[in-house]
């Protein structure tokens, strides 16, 4: 097992085989839309995708994926009564036993809703209505393989055999997109929301987006743009890309090694550090990113999720004491930036409602979104005043009441009022979750 980044520990299997397949495949996308400009970036469980087209100044999409399918139940808990008594059930009896979460260990939240205790560096964002939350989120149907629910989703499109994902659609609506093709950092995968039929430039990360010195004076860039400008070959293509990259980039990519660690400085250490400090470094840099994708794992509880008692050193506690510590961060890092900077977490399914026998939960069906920073209806779970987890489907999973679609359809609908939605996501009969104000 590799080493836990935030405390060395070995990390925890999984005990799915078919999660580690997924990242791989997810991780093994070809291309996004042309013209389009992307960078990505591998570090450790954390994976970050960006499109760029947008104006300067302008506002900015970051989804971040829970890989693994990450349990809402543990995040943002139901204080209804009939809830509770059905978490806090015995296995036997459908319920989660000793993982169950009491009331008074919430870090906050309001009358009907509480907070997982690792949750509480966001209890000033979710006062200030910049933190929000959506349960019962999910696919139109439920899918419990990690592989085909991550490619699904990122498809967007049920019933279409088109490859290209809905990111990749939404960008390519623009007709101002820039003409650069992809740029990823650290390989040369991209996820499946963004594919589409142009190859990407790798490189490790945004420093790292700089050609050799001979590449950089700028009558020689002249020069090799004149001469590779003429065919429409993937060499020249390639090439052309490359030069208006190192032009694009500049600023982020000239950032010093001082600067870089200052910025990751500003981070608790672990799986997001360095990706949220190269995302901000982005849009503070103001390069014309529109889309930013970020994957997070590892969520794939089926054993040794925690206990009634939930503290350091156990599983759930420890991933999400990292996330809410990185999300505050983030946002402190962003200032002013962060007023033009919607983050919206989502997850492939959720988990049973019921434990297993292992202090775990398998597999489920709809799960959480939440949602921070500009835009947000926070301070509230949003599109439900309960899950009526005393009704649940015949699997025992929570029922499904709101497509992940309608999530970002509403989020795109208020940051970005001018993309053509029904291009974006076919065939959906929107109904809105008011996750947005």
């Amino acid at each position: 097992m590799s080493p836990n980044p935030k405390n060395g520990q070995p990390r925890k299997a999984c005990g799915c085989p078919d999660f580690e397949l997924s990242r791989r495949s997810f991780l093994g996308g070809v291309a996004a839309a042309t013209g389009v400009l992307t960078a990505g970036s591998l570090f450790g469980d954390a994976f970050r995708q960006v499109s760029y087209g947008a104006a300067p100044g302008g506002n900015v999409l970051v989804v971040l994926s829970f890989r693994g399918g990450s349990d809402g139940l543990s995040i943002v808990i139901p204080k209804r009564g009939a809830d509770q008594a059905v978490l806090t059930a015995s296995i036997d009896n459908g319920g989660r036993g000793n993982i169950a979460i009491p009331t008074d260990r919430f870090a906050f939240g309001n009358g009907n809703w509480g907070l997982h205790p690792a949750m509480a560096p966001l209890e000033a964002m979710w006062n200030a209505g910049t933190f929000g939350a959506v349960h019962a989120v999910g696919l139109p149907q439920s899918n419990m393989s990690h592989f085909d629910a991550m490619e699904q989703l990122e498809l967007a499109n049920p019933g279409s055999s088109d490859r290209q994902g809905w990111i990749n659609r939404l960008i390519g609506l623009d007709a101002g997109a820039l003409p650069e093709e992809q740029i990823q950092i650290g390989d040369q995968m991209l996820p499946t929301s963004l594919t589409g039929p142009a190859a990407a430039l790798g490189t490790y990360q945004v420093t790292d987006l700089k050609m050799p010195d001979l590449w950089n004076d700028q009558n020689l860039n002249d020069a090799l743009t004149t001469m590779w400008k003429g065919s429409a070959t993937t060499l020249n293509e390639g090439v052309r890309t490359a030069i208006g990259s190192v032009t694009r980039l500049a600023p982020v990519a000239n950032t010093s090694d001082a600067d870089m660690n200052a910025a990751k400085a500003k981070y608790p250490e672990g799986a997001l550090r360095d990706v949220l400090a190269n995302t901000a470094l982005l849009i503070k840099a103001d390069v014309g990113a529109k889309m930013i994708t970020i994957d997070y794992g590892n969520w794939d509880m089926h054993t040794q999720l925690g206990t009634d008692d939930p503290k350091p050193g156990e599983w759930m506690y420890d991933q999400l004491d990292h996330f809410a510590s990185s999300m505050v961060a983030f946002f402190n890092d962003l200032g002013s930036d962060g007023d033009r900077v919607t983050l919206v977490t989502i997850s492939e399914f959720g988990r049973r409602v019921g434990a297993n026998g292992d202090n775990g939960l398998d597999h489920g069906y709809a799960g959480l979104a939440m949602a921070f920073g500009a835009g947000v209806a926070g301070g509230d779970v949003r599109g439900t005043s309960d899950l009526a987890l005393d009704a649940l489907d015949p699997d025992g999973n929570v029922a499904l009441q709101h497509d992940y679609r309608d999530l970002f359809w509403d989020v795109i609908e208020s940051r970005f009022p001018s993309v053509g939605l029904p291009s974006v996501f076919p065939g959906l009969s929107h109904t809105t979750t008011h996750i947005m104000s």
